[in-house]
């Protein structure tokens, strides 16, 4: 997708006069404890190094405007808003992620028998150093054996009984589809019957590309493209069940996760963005959109 930077003003923002983005501060600061301690973050598409981010961070963290009026003045005095445009002068899309709740045993059962999977040991991080000749240049992962990286199986092979017998589950559910979903999200919540919540996150991928199944639903004239949603996606889903592994192996990409110990759970997802839509867009996601390039 090609796209282009529009230079905007922040008085075009829709409610930047009358919203209040105090709460982003503390976002901010989380930011950049984990850069300073724990890593930085991969630049992006839009070529914005954690380091550049840094020099913002540590601006609102030496200057710690309170109150609204003086959040929004930090941020006019140090950012430059813009409008991303696609191009060709089509809709762009926004996406919002979030951290499902999925109930889980621990052993498997007649009725709880879908797996998530812990990270295999053999698969490891692809990167330009270790790239085999002709191995496809957007996988960021593959399969190590005997010194040698091919590709990972992908979705349909893993679920077809690939990682059987490697002690590698984390717990079971009882709808693939719940998996599947909690795959896309890169995050979930295991409710057990004990009423115990455990967190699990992303931890690696098989390293196929990602090929959403709402569009190939939408391509084969199964759903609206005007009314596609997730809570759509699930209903065809639930009505061909004759049709989900075909459906969800279209995607071939397939997610490891590890578990993930969070005190502070009104944090919301580890390892994903979580952004309220209201008629499919927010305040929230204006400002992001053109304030921040995401």
């Amino acid at each position: 997708m090609e796209y282009r930077l529009v230079p905007a003003r922040f008085s075009a923002l829709p409610g930047w006069d009358e919203d209040d983005p105090t709460p982003v501060l503390a976002a901010m600061d989380r930011c950049r404890d984990h850069i300073r301690t724990v890593k930085p973050y991969k630049t992006g598409s839009l070529g914005i190094t954690a380091g550049e981010l840094l020099a913002l961070l540590d601006a609102a963290a030496a200057e710690k405007p309170e109150g609204a009026a003086a959040v929004r003045g930090f941020f006019e005095a140090h950012c430059v808003p813009f409008l991303i445009e696609k191009v060709d002068g089509s809709a762009g899309f926004v996406t919002a992620f979030y951290e499902p709740q999925v109930e889980v045993r621990a052993a498997p059962d007649a009725e709880y028998r879908y797996p998530f999977y812990r990270r295999p040991d053999d698969l490891v991080d692809i990167d330009d150093g270790n790239r085999p000749d002709g191995f496809p240049q957007g996988y960021a992962f593959g399969l190590q054996q005997n010194g040698v990286i091919a590709e990972h199986p992908d979705r349909g092979a893993i679920e077809r009984g690939y990682l059987n017998g490697r002690g590698l589950e984390i717990a079971y559910a009882r709808s693939k589809v719940d998996v599947f979903f909690a795959h896309v999200q890169g995050a979930a919540r295991l409710l057990y019957p004990d009423g115990s919540v455990r967190r699990i996150t992303y931890a690696a991928k098989s390293g196929h590309p990602f090929s959403p199944i709402g569009k190939l639903l939408i391509d084969r004239g199964e759903i609206d493209a005007a009314t596609v949603s997730m809570a759509s996606i699930r209903d065809w889903l639930a009505r061909h069940d004759d049709q989900v592994d075909a459906v969800l192996w279209h995607n071939r990409s397939f997610i490891f996760f590890k578990e993930a110990a969070v005190d502070d759970t009104s944090l919301g997802p580890i390892a994903a963005a979580k952004v309220p839509l209201v008629a499919g867009r927010s305040l929230a996601v204006d400002r992001m959109i053109h304030t921040f390039g995401l």
